[in-house]
């Protein structure tokens, strides 16, 4: 039987009986057709989960197992992304938001086409990211933030992965998993970017002697970092 998980903000999910939330109640009664008797999952976001059965004419939840909610990565992985085009972005946030990553925090570089993201694209993304997550069973909805100057994600010990990377640059794999990764545009970060991350203490990796496309290398890095923290086999 499909399990029907929702994220709803906590205010909507207080007591043992409560009114359906309001932010999910077309889907549950006009799009899946749930009615009495019916179960769902509610999750607060904050890594509470109650599983409720709905009342008669499927107005009401009634909460049947409140408990902590799983299926959080063990490391926290933020994602510098740069912005790239088309639907680039979606890939990486729904893809990277199945692997585990923590949050996204978008990023305008040098290279980038796109300089701008608008409001409404921006809600799109973080719709995404919830869309993931209760997919997939996260307990967190993964934030996406920005987009902000690739500066301000210049944090030591956070790793830029260089597609040009000579033979004495280490691969992602042989470092330590770092709390954030970065990731470049199409035409990937220019030298005075890559210097400026030096000089932040920010360190330089590579993926391996092939050039992947943008959003490939966002979701190889979280695998390659998730997979060493112990969320893959």
């Amino acid at each position: 039987m499909t399990e029907h998980r929702f994220f709803v903000p906590p205010d909507e999910m207080t007591g043992e009986r409560f009114p359906l939330p309001p932010s999910i109640a077309h889907q549950v009664r006009r799009v899946l057709r749930l009615g009495e008797g019916d179960e769902l999952v509610l999750l607060d976001g904050r890594g509470s989960l109650a599983r409720c059965r709905l009342g008669p004419d499927g107005r009401e939840a009634e909460v049947v197992d409140r408990r902590p909610a799983g299926g959080e990565p063990r490391h926290r992985l933020v994602l510098g992304q740069a912005l790239i085009k088309g639907d680039g972005l979606e890939t990486v946030i729904r893809q990277g938001t199945e692997l585990g990553v923590a949050a996204f925090r978008l990023l305008v570089t040098q290279r980038s086409v796109s300089r701008a993201v608008s409001p409404r694209r921006l809600e799109r993304l973080r719709s995404i990211a919830r869309e993931a997550a209760e997919q997939s069973e996260r307990a967190v909805v993964p934030e996406v933030s920005g987009p902000a100057p690739f500066a301000t994600a210049l944090e030591p010990g956070a790793v830029l992965l260089y597609e040009r990377a000579g033979e004495e640059t280490p691969r992602l794999g042989e470092l330590p998993p770092p709390a954030m990764v970065l990731v470049g545009p199409e035409g990937g970060f220019t030298p005075q970017e890559v210097g400026a991350a030096r000089d932040a203490g920010v360190l330089l990796a590579g993926l391996g002697p092939r050039i992947l496309r943008a959003e490939s290398v966002a979701l190889a890095a979280a695998s390659t970092i998730l997979a060493r923290t112990g969320d893959f086999a």
